[in-house]
């Protein structure tokens, strides 16, 4: 078995992950722009509000903060029902995020709340909600606050016009998901706040992320975290896609010390805000083939959903800006390519 697929893995094996926070501006002028001193690149360690903080992301992130900035100065939301030490919020209500920002002297967002792109074709209105207003919500924070904020965005922002074998950071776009729309706007209105206001936004788009820690959140390339669960469960797994679709994936730890890695650069080295980053790309049949070296037994069928189906767009992303830039600017690239 592959050394990232052995990591992916080991989880399931025991073991579980805990998280824990310590509860405890400025606006922009007539002429929309934001005054006052900026941030000084060596301030204090920032505090960081991570929204969708219980999910897959969110809970990894935040023991990566943790470790590089104290365990009090990573504060997490949610609109599931919480465990007492994570902020019960919706991106929705203005009002109560805005309470968790001041109270808490929040100085990074990292926006991880979001309807994913299977759930969101099965309740357009709901993802149109969270994934674009709630994301302006965010924003307007971020910008009144001065915050740095970090959206994610993802390969389902490339759409059937976009180049697939590479797909550069800057090309067609056009997705038919609306979870792809909506990470496209986020895209160029981020970039628009950061160049008509400067205000500090960071963008990855994310392919496929495996882990273990966590269920699958309705998203295209789910089969690859539920399939762990169920070889170590029940020994068969009824596959959603066809034998042959091929995406791209990173394992879950490459995924956050990019992200860590984008978050922490001086502002001067990121000379654009929204990056490609990639790993490898496989198949469910690749990866049975390789789930298989360590449990030989594991049947797998398969069931495909003509509406994952439909959606998935086999492009697989060019990061060499990233590459260039995190080399550079940054540290070491993170991860080999495909």
């Amino acid at each position: 078995m592959s050394g990232w697929l052995r990591a992916a893995a080991a989880p399931l094996r025991g073991g579980s992950r805990t998280v824990s926070c310590c509860p405890s501006s400025r606006v922009p002028g007539a002429d929309g722009r934001r005054h006052g001193s900026p941030r000084s690149e060596d301030a204090d360690p920032p505090m960081v509000l991570i929204t969708g903080g219980l999910g897959q992301l969110g809970v990894g992130l935040a023991k990566l903060l943790r470790r590089r900035f104290g365990k009090n100065n990573v504060i997490l939301s949610d609109i599931k029902k919480p465990p007492d030490n994570v902020y019960h919020s919706d991106v929705l209500d203005h009002k109560n995020l805005r309470e968790i920002v001041v109270n808490n002297n929040v100085s990074w967002l990292v926006h991880y709340s979001a309807v994913l792109s299977a759930v969101g074709e099965s309740n357009v209105t709901l993802a149109r909600d969270v994934n674009i207003t709630g994301f302006h919500n965010v924003l307007d924070m971020a910008l009144e606050h001065d915050l740095r904020v970090f959206v994610p965005s993802t390969i389902r922002a490339f759409g059937p016009s976009s180049p697939r074998d590479p797909a550069p950071e800057l090309c067609v776009q056009r997705p038919r998901t609306i979870y792809g729309v909506a990470k496209v706007h986020a895209e160029l209105m981020g970039e628009y706040y950061h160049h008509q206001y400067g205000l500090d936004f960071r963008c990855l788009r994310y392919p496929g992320i495996i882990s273990a820690d966590s269920q699958p959140g309705g998203g295209t390339t789910d089969y690859a975290v539920q399939i762990f669960h169920s070889a170590v469960k029940s020994g068969h797994f009824e596959c959603n896609l066809r034998s042959d679709t091929r995406l791209s994936m990173m394992y879950i730890d490459d995924c956050l010390r990019a992200t860590l890695q984008v978050l922490e650069a001086p502002a001067s080295s990121l000379p654009t805000r929204t990056y490609n980053i990639n790993a490898l790309s496989f198949t469910p049949r690749d990866l049975t083939q390789e789930i298989r070296k360590v449990l030989p037994d594991l049947r797998v069928s398969y069931r495909v959903d003509p509406l994952r189906q439909a959606i998935v767009r086999p492009n697989r992303p060019l990061d060499q800006a990233w590459r260039q830039d995190s080399s550079s600017g940054l540290a070491r690239p993170i991860v080999g390519g495909s």
